[in-house]
């Protein structure tokens, strides 16, 4: 081998005589325009054919080359330039035509850094937030195409496809990623916590309520101008407030796909936002003796019932209301995995490398969808507006329901588990056990939340069943 200290005059020689031929062959169109006594002309028998195979010839002449006109050309690709003049007409979701001025792509850049910024610096779930951010910069970067949709060739591949785009067709406007997802909750899900106190499932179907109540409000907001929605977009707004994105990207995807992109960021900014949402309508809604109320510890579940708990409710699932058995299945399949223990291998790999890779994929193609046409309308945002009300009225149903509970009960509830109803697993229990400790340090409420968080998450995806085979 060859090494470049002990040649350097030669290794200097070769180099010389490569740039040397690639200077020749560049002048060869020019040379073979001269020889047949034109200037700037290509004879097409001269040059066997090769008219317009150099890009920015038109009619076979050579376009002239300066320095001015490369820098006016240059200035022109700029992201600069783009965010002050570009002006392009798109059609909204909703199919009408709209104009995307640059500063809009610019503010939804900024948007992007903002989202980053919670995730990276506040520690807003930055699993979530840090790759929707990237994802917002990256489809509204100029020039760039990443999340150019190209075009459609006869073969039925894709021209000019953006990668973005390439992974939001993949398994962001269909089921796969959301199943995928819901794979790996059931296999980091301890379910023993419901098992050991069942009463706590109500609060995970009390927090329905702020899916099925906002149903009737997005009803309501078709009489605002400009505002238009039918049953099956309802559902896929209303699904909001259970604060579940996996479950909001499967029904928007079977019932409402153009409003798939609005429903999903909506969802999980909400999932992020938990920790900012939840605590002052706990606050509001609870006295300074109903914070401090201590629970029982739970008793120890057997590994018969955790694993029979899993093919039970799957079971009931495939009787009773099918349209919910994908979502449903997945979750206790991956729940199965981890306590069966007998394919440790299959249970790892649901918990953290497939589980990672799919958050990762499923982030970045919902935030590409974070597109001035798709926000920058008084449809989406009055979802964003109607999602926040759902998930606040879901968690205000799930704390007065566990203080309703406590008027039979002799073994009281503390009402702060009931915001856990919601299917942001982890973060809701984790959140209910931090309100209690601000008023009692030693009042440990995590595991006793994770049974109403848990069932959230079943409450939620049963709720997407009925609505998908009410209306879909």
């Amino acid at each position: 081998m060859l090494s470049t200290k002990k040649n350097p005059v030669w290794v200097t020689k070769v180099c010389l005589l490569m740039l040397g031929g690639a200077f020749i062959f560049s002048l060869m169109p020019r040379i073979a325009a001269q020889v047949n006594g034109q200037t700037g002309i290509y004879d097409p028998a001269s040059i066997n054919n090769m008219e317009g195979l150099i890009p920015g010839t038109e009619n076979g002449a050579i376009p002239d080359i300066s320095v001015g006109s490369f820098l006016k050309k240059f200035a022109e690709t700029t992201g600069l330039s783009a965010f002050i003049t570009d002006a392009n007409e798109l059609i909204t979701p909703a199919g009408l035509p709209i104009t995307i001025f640059g500063w809009q792509e610019l503010l939804m850049v900024a948007v992007g850094f903002l989202i980053v910024w919670l995730g990276a610096a506040k520690g807003f779930e930055p699993l979530l937030l840090i790759p929707i951010g990237f994802g917002t910069i990256f489809v509204n970067i100029p020039f760039a195409g990443i999340g150019n949709p190209g075009h459609l060739l006869e073969t039925g591949y894709r021209e000019g496809q953006g990668f973005l785009d390439l992974i939001y067709n993949s398994g962001v406007g269909n089921e796969f990623f959301p199943l995928f997802i819901f794979m790996g909750i059931g296999a980091m899900t301890d379910f023993g916590p419901l098992i050991a106190n069942p009463k706590t499932a109500l609060l995970g179907a009390a927090a329905q309520f702020g899916v099925f109540g906002t149903l009737f409000g997005v009803t309501a907001m078709n009489l605002i101008p400009g505002v238009n929605f039918n049953l099956k977009e309802a559902c896929a707004v209303a699904i909001i407030g259970g604060a579940d994105g996996p479950t909001t990207i499967y029904i928007a995807a079977k019932l409402a796909p153009k409003l798939l992109a609005t429903v999903a960021v909506a969802a999980y900014s909400y999932m992020a936002l938990v920790p900012l949402i939840q605590p002052p309508i706990m606050k509001a809604l609870t006295t300074q003796e109903e914070r401090l109320i201590r629970m029982k510890q739970l008793r120890p579940v057997p590994k018969v019932e955790r694993i029979l708990f899993p093919m039970v409710v799957f079971g009931l699932a495939i009787m009773l209301l099918p349209s919910s058995a994908p979502l449903i299945g997945c979750l206790m399949f991956g729940n199965f995995i981890k306590e069966c223990g007998v394919v440790e291998r299959l249970s790892k790999t649901l918990q953290n490398e497939l589980m990672n890779i799919v958050s990762i994929l499923l982030s970045l193609g919902v935030g590409s969808q974070m597109t001035p046409e798709k926000f920058l309308n008084p449809a989406s945002l009055s979802i964003v507006a109607l999602g926040l009300v759902a998930f606040c009225i879901a968690t205000a149903t799930g704390v007065m329901v566990a203080k309703f509970m406590n008027l039979f009960l002799k073994e009281k509830i503390n009402p702060l588990i009931g915001s856990a109803g919601v299917s942001a697993v982890p973060m809701a229990a984790r959140v209910s056990n931090k309100v209690g400790l601000e008023y009692d340090p030693g009042n440990f409420l995590l595991m006793h939340a994770m049974g109403p968080n848990v069932s959230g998450v079943i409450g939620t995806a049963i709720a997407a069943g009925v609505m998908i085979a009410t209306y879909g």
